[in-house]
């Protein structure tokens, strides 16, 4: 066997005992429980003396709107999360009176979703948190973007958690953490975390019903309709909100199956706090009779800043 022969193979033991060294280590020390995985991902966060004197943070950033299914357009606009202690609200803004963005408000007590266009409808995404209020109550929206994140205080919170292990989604293995609100609730609510910086990258909302909503009050069904045209001339997306009557929303055939993706990346590190600078929304909406709609909302360069001046009046909840 040649000199070059015996370099080569000497490479490959090395490269494969590296790689037995990496897999022993993380195999050696692998997440048992939801205790252990929320500690470690708390401290992925920042130490625990800096979690503490965390009071308020705010996030802001470009937005941009898109109709990926059910119709086509792009719309530039702007985003807004602000938090103190477990009060949240989360804006996204653009300049299209036919769909000028969702604001979604939680005081501490109560919530509240805000009208989408001036006929004061809902959009079907701002219409699922106001059915499915648990995604701004439990301050689960933005992830661990926001001070209300429930992990920082689980016990406060009173969820159950169920630990899954390791599983494969969209081809990466994610630890997974079933996340059950103390108040009752159908909303089927997963959590991801990376298994080797513990970090949250992603949420997956669930909801399918097999018939009507029912019980709902008349203000909850606005937005049920929606029909997304192509873009206009001026490039911005057509979109047409309608607030059916209650007979005509009783009468037909409403949505069955609602699925809310938020993933998160580009971590950095600010004030000794290491939180995702990209965040990305993904809302679909599954009709009985076969239409479905699938909005995304990409929200990137994020700016955070931590313990900042905060007015009460964000959180006013109207």
């Amino acid at each position: 066997m040649t000199t070059k022969t015996n370099s080569a193979f000497a490479v490959l033991a090395l490269l494969w005992s590296v790689f037995g060294l990496v897999g022993s280590a993380q195999s050696a020390n692998p997440v048992a429980n939801a205790d252990e995985l929320v500690a470690r991902h708390l401290d992925s966060i920042a130490s625990a003396s800096v979690r503490t004197g965390l009071k308020t943070r705010v996030v802001q950033g470009p937005a941009e709107f898109k109709i990926l299914v059910g119709g086509a357009g792009v719309q530039e606009g702007k985003s807004f999360l602000v938090s103190e202690g477990n009060k949240l609200v989360f804006v996204v803004k653009f300049p299209n009176i036919d769909y000028r963005g969702e604001q979604f408000t939680f005081n501490g007590e109560k919530d509240s979703v805000a009208f989408s266009n001036p006929q004061q409808v809902r959009s079907p995404f701002g219409n699922f948190v106001f059915v499915q209020d648990a995604v701004i109550r439990e301050g689960l929206l933005g992830g661990a973007l926001s001070t209300a994140w429930p992990l920082l205080d689980v016990k406060e919170r009173k969820a159950k958690l169920s630990f899954d292990g390791l599983k494969k989604v969209e081809g990466q293995e994610l630890y997974e953490l079933r996340y059950r609100p103390n108040k009752n609730s159908d909303l089927e609510i997963s959590l991801y975390f990376d298994p080797e910086t513990y970090r949250h990258v992603e949420t997956i909302y669930n909801y399918s019903v097999s018939q009507n909503f029912a019980p709902i009050a008349p203000s909850a069904m606005a937005g049920k309709a929606i029909q997304a045209g192509g873009p206009s001339d001026s490039g911005t997306p057509t979109i047409t909100l309608t607030q059916p009557t209650r007979e005509t929303a009783m009468g037909r055939q409403l949505p069955n199956r609602y699925r809310l993706q938020e993933k998160f990346s580009d971590f950095k590190t600010v004030d000794g706090v290491t939180l995702p600078t990209h965040e990305d929304l993904q809302f679909t909406q599954e009709l009985q009779n076969g239409r479905t709609i699938l909005w995304d909302w990409d929200l990137k360069s994020l700016d955070i800043s931590n313990n900042i001046g905060v007015d009460a009046r964000n959180f006013e909840v109207k």
